[in-house]
C-alpha cells in the first residue's frame, strides 16, 4: 500500500485525543467571550473566488494562496485570511446599516508558502470584526477583547505590542523614496537590523533629522514613555497625530484595567498592507511568532462596495494552544468515563448508560 496513504502532506496535521478535545474546549470559552463583547457569529466559505483575496486589496501574494478551477474555469482559492471574507460579508448583506456591525468567526486559513518549510500551512483563527465604527473606543475594544480572550484561554504571562501604520506612512512620506526602496526600508525595520538601517539611509537623500527618527525606529518599543521620546523627534503633523492616538488609547486601556500589558512599537510594520490605523501583535515567551494579532482597516471593506469604517483581530489558535502547552498551562486530560459491563444483564447495562447520560455523566456499554 502507498505510505502516503497514512501521512499527511507538509505544513498540515491530524489533531487528535486529548489536544482535539482541549482545543474545541478553548475556542468554545472563547466564542463566549466575544459573545460578551457583543459580537455575533458568521461563518464564511473555506473557499472563495480569487478576486476576493487579489493582491490589490492589500492581502497575501497570489504566489503564496492554494488555487484550483471549478468546472466553468473560474479561479478559487483556499482562505488565506478570514478577514477580506468577512468584509465580503458586511458589503453584501449589510450595505445600508450604519449601526456598528460586530461579526465573530472561527475558521480554517490557508498559506501555500515555501517559507513555512517547518510550519503550519493550515491554521486555525478564531477572531471579530468590528465595521462601521471609527472611534479609538473601537479600537480599545479590540484590544481589550484579545487581551480578554487570552486570559480566559489560560494564558497569563503576554504582552500586546501596538503601532499604528499612520506614523510609518507619515514618515515616509516625507521621504520621498521610490517604492523599491520603502521596501528596502521596510525589511530593515521589521527585522530590527539597525546597522543594516543606518547604512541604507546613509546612502539616501533625506534630511538628517528624518535620518535619525528612522535609524532609531528599530528601537523604539517599550511603554507609553517611548512615546513621549519619539514624540519629541519629529514635527511632522500626521506623524504626532498617530502618536496621540495611541496615547488616547493608552488612557482607554487602563480604564479597562489591562494597561499591565500594553506595550507600543512604532517601528511595526504588517504584512498586510489593507491597514490604515492602529495595529498590534500579542506575543509571549516560547513562541516564536505572535499569537494574535489585528488592526484598522477603514479602506477595504469599500473594495466590496460598502463605505466603512473597521477594525478587526485574530487569535491563532494552534499557536494559542502551543504557548499554553509549553507554558504548562494546557490540560488534556480527558474526563472520566464511566465503564458499564453488559456481561451479566444487556438491558440493565444500557438502561443505566441512558440514566447515566441524562444526567450528563460519561458512559460506555462494554
Amino acid at each position: 500500500m502507498n505510505k502516503r496513504v497514512f501521512t499527511t502532506p507538509e505544513g498540515v496535521r491530524d489533531i487528535y485525543d486529548g489536544e482535539c478535545r482541549a482545543k474545541i474546549d478553548i475556542e468554545a470559552k472563547l466564542r463566549n467571550k466575544l459573545h460578551l463583547y457583543g459580537f455575533e457569529d458568521i461563518e464564511t466559505p473555506t473557499f472563495e473566488y480569487f478576486e476576493v483575496f487579489s493582491e490589490e486589496r492589500g492581502t497575501v501574494k497570489a504566489r503564496d494562496m492554494y488555487k484550483f478551477f471549478d468546472r466553468d474555469g473560474n479561479t478559487l482559492v483556499l482562505r488565506p485570511d478570514m478577514t477580506p471574507s468577512i468584509a465580503r460579508c458586511a458589503a453584501k448583506y449589510f450595505k445600508e446599516e450604519k449601526n456598528p456591525i460586530r461579526f465573530c468567526y472561527c475558521g480554517h486559513t490557508f498559506i501555500n508558502n515555501s517559507e513555512y518549510q517547518g510550519k503550519q500551512k493550515e491554521t486555525t483563527q478564531l477572531g471579530c470584526e468590528l465595521i462601521n465604527d471609527s472611534s479609538v473606543i473601537a479600537d480599545a475594544e479590540m484590544i481589550a477583547a484579545t487581551i480578554d480572550c487570552l486570559l480566559t484561554a489560560g494564558l497569563k504571562n503576554f504582552r500586546m505590542d501596538i503601532g499604528d501604520v499612520r506614523f510609518f506612512k507619515a514618515l515616509i512620506a516625507e521621504t520621498g523614496l521610490d517604492e523599491d526602496k520603502i521596501n528596502d526600508l521596510k525589511y530593515y525595520i521589521v527585522d530590527k537590523n539597525s546597522f543594516g538601517l543606518k547604512d541604507f539611509l546613509r546612502e539616501e537623500n533625506v534630511s538628517e533629522d528624518l535620518k535619525t527618527i528612522l535609524a532609531d525606529l528599530p528601537q523604539q518599543f517599550g511603554g507609553v514613555e517611548c512615546l513621549e521620546e519619539i514624540g519629541s523627534m519629529t514635527t511632522n503633523k500626521d506623524a504626532l497625530m498617530a502618536i496621540d492616538h495611541l496615547k488616547n488609547l493608552y488612557e482607554l486601556m487602563k480604564i479597562y484595567g489591562f494597561e499591565k500589558y500594553v506595550g507600543f512599537d512604532l517601528g511595526m510594520i504588517s504584512k498586510y498592507d489593507y491597514y490604515t490605523g492602529i495595529i498590534f501583535n500579542a506575543v509571549t515567551y516560547d513562541i516564536g511568532e505572535p499569537i494574535a494579532s489585528g488592526g484598522r482597516y477603514d479602506n477595504l471593506v469599500g473594495q466590496y462596495g460598502k463605505d466603512a469604517a473597521a477594525i478587526g483581530m485574530t487569535i491563532i489558535t494552534d499557536k494559542l494552544m502551543l504557548a499554553l502547552s509549553r507554558q504548562g498551562l494546557l490540560s488534556k486530560k480527558s474526563e472520566e468515563i464511566e465503564e458499564i459491563s453488559s456481561e451479566d444483564d444487556v438491558v440493565a447495562a444500557i438502561k443505566a448508560a441512558v440514566a447515566d447520560r441524562n444526567h450528563g455523566i460519561s458512559c460506555v456499554v462494554h
